[in-house]
C-alpha cells in the first residue's frame, strides 16, 4: 500500500504507528523528554512538508526513524559540552508504581538504569546508535541495517561489540568481572 506523507489518512496511520517508537529512540539518545518530543515533532513536520510517497508503511517508518535518529544525534553533538551526567539524572522519568514492588527495588533499579545509561553514553556513536535501536527501539537487525545504511551482518557485529563494551564498562564500575 502506497503511503503519501501529505494524505491525512496515511499521515494519521503512520503517526499512530511510529510515534511511540520514535519517542523511545529519541529519548534514549538525548535523555530529555521535552527535547525528544520536539525532535519527534520536527521529524513528522519534515515528513509532511517533503510531500513524499513511500511504497509501503515500513519504508515510511524507516525514513522516519532515520530522520529522528539524525536529528537526535545532531542535537547531542551540538549540545555535548552543555549536558553533563547530573542533568541527565535529573531528567530520568520516574518508575511507575506497578513496576516497582518496594522502595529498595526501585532504588536499585534506578541506580542500574543510571549506570547503564552512563555506560551507553561512553560508547562511540556508531555503537551507541545500534544498541539504542536494538534495545530501546525493539527493531530487528535487518531494519536497523536499512535505517543506518549498513549490512545486516555489520549490525550484528556492532550490537555484539556494543554489548561487550558495555560489559567492560559496567564491570569496571562495579569492580566485578562478569
Amino acid at each position: 500500500m502506497e503511503i503519501k506523507s501529505t494524505d491525512l489518512k496515511d499521515f494519521k496511520l503512520i503517526y499512530n504507528e511510529c510515534y511511540p517508537l520514535l519517542m523511545k529512540i529519541c529519548y534514549h539518545v538525548v535523555y530529555n523528554l521535552d527535547i525528544a518530543q520536539d525532535l519527534v515533532q520536527e521529524t513528522f513536520e519534515r515528513f509532511y512538508m517533503k510531500n513524499m510517497s513511500f511504497p509501503s508503511e515500513d519504508d515510511a517508518k524507516y525514513w522516519l526513524i532515520r530522520v529522528s535518529k539524525n536529528l537526535a544525534l545532531n542535537h547531542v553533538r551540538r549540545n555535548k559540552r552543555e549536558i553533563n551526567m547530573v542533568e541527565k539524572v535529573k531528567q530520568l522519568p520516574t518508575t511507575s508504581a506497578t513496576y516497582v514492588v518496594d522502595g529498595v527495588k526501585e532504588l536499585s533499579d534506578k541506580e542500574t538504569i543510571k549506570e547503564v545509561r552512563a555506560a551507553i553514553e561512553m560508547l562511540p556513536d556508531n555503537l551507541k546508535m545500534v544498541i539504542t535501536l536494538k534495545e530501546y527501539g525493539d527493531l530487528d537487525y535487518k531494519a536497523i541495517g536499512k535505517i543506518l545504511g549498513i549490512s545486516e551482518s555489520n549490525v550484528k557485529v556492532r550490537v555484539h561489540r556494543a554489548r561487550k563494551k558495555l560489559e567492560e564498562i559496567l564491570s569496571k564500575e562495579d569492580g566485578y568481572v562478569y
